[in-house]
């Protein structure tokens, strides 16, 4: 019953209807119900103690959504059944938020404008995006992923190429500019079963134990202690479960040090093969794609958890159920 009145009030179903397609800030909230910034708040604090939306933070915003089925049980899909999609009122707050998306998309290009430099230049170094994308696609197989983790999202491309075939899909990175990134790529393209939220990729604050596939794409190399980080990403690995990391080979490029803030010169197979052992992780199956002029080589790793393991486990599927 206190959900149902916290959902009565008008502006608060219609905060419900806004957030029932993606996570919006309070900011975000104010531009398109054209309301004070108190009294958002004040709306919004009574949609989450009654458990209809939930809170995550990413540096000095604040990102609310829909309370999902992981965050106990909602009523808000039953309520949201019942509001006219048609209504004038709701009508207009779409077309508002569809003008927010496009200014918050238009602030995020400009910061991947800034940085885009360096990152064309890596990319000439090694193999194309398609070729290393594809066997992301062929690792992670074509079984449903009931739950899926990308760690150090960034642009959010993993995502984009993997959330379709995912139930659940979360995508978090420690940069708040990043994520800007992520939400405006995911919303262009019309993906929606997607949270992100900003981590510390040390000590995630996502579930032990949940996610079907982790995936940590180029990541490890921008890291002061990767092997922390792998450990921590195998902790979030269901019982049976697989971890895919995408990562350079080691190579003697030390001017990606001072133009693209690298912390390590590559990962070799032994070393990551040991990080992978102290995590309970098998390797079954490793994958180099060297590069042009083999200047930069990117390997991919495709570990399982090893709780389930069977001896007929058709590795070079990558089967996830």
């Amino acid at each position: 019953m206190a959900a149902l009145r916290a959902a009565g009030e008008t502006t608060r179903l219609r905060i419900l209807a806004l957030l029932a397609d993606s996570e919006l800030t309070v900011k975000d909230l104010t531009t398109i119900l054209g309301q004070s910034q108190p009294r958002i708040s004040r709306h919004l604090k009574l949609l989450a103690d009654a458990g209809l939306v939930t809170r995550s933070t990413e540096g000095a915003w604040a990102f609310y959504r829909l309370a999902d089925e992981n965050d106990g049980p909602c009523p808000a899909a039953q309520v949201l059944a019942m509001l006219d999609r048609d209504d004038p009122a709701v009508a207009r707050d779409r077309e508002r938020r569809t003008a927010t998306r496009r200014a918050n998309a238009e602030a995020a290009a400009s910061y991947f404008a800034a940085n885009a430099r360096v990152w064309d230049h890596l990319r000439t170094l090694h193999v194309p995006d398609t070729e290393v994308e594809a066997a992301i696609c062929g690792l992670a197989g074509t079984s449903r992923i009931r739950t899926l983790l990308d760690v150090g999202t960034g642009t959010g491309r993993v995502l984009e190429l993997l959330a379709g075939r995912a139930d659940r899909a979360v995508g978090v990175d420690a940069s708040a500019a990043m994520l800007a990134v992520a939400r405006a790529n995911l919303d262009a393209a019309g993906i929606a079963n997607v949270r992100l939220a900003q981590d510390d990729i040390y000590t995630l604050s996502q579930p032990r134990d949940a996610f079907d596939l982790v995936v940590i794409h180029q990541v490890l190399h921008y890291l002061d202690d990767p092997a922390r980080a792998v450990a921590e990403a195998g902790r979030m690995v269901s019982p049976g479960g697989a971890l895919l990391i995408v990562d350079f080979a080691p190579h003697a490029l030390e001017i990606l040090r001072a133009e693209a803030q690298h912390r390590r010169l590559g990962i070799g197979r032994g070393e990551m093969e040991g990080w992978l052992q102290a995590a309970n992780l098998d390797a079954v199956e490793v994958i180099d794609l060297p590069g042009r002029g083999n200047e930069l080589t990117v390997t991919l790793w495709f570990a399982r958890d090893r709780r389930m393991i069977s001896d007929d486990l058709r590795i070079n599927e990558g089967a996830l159920a």
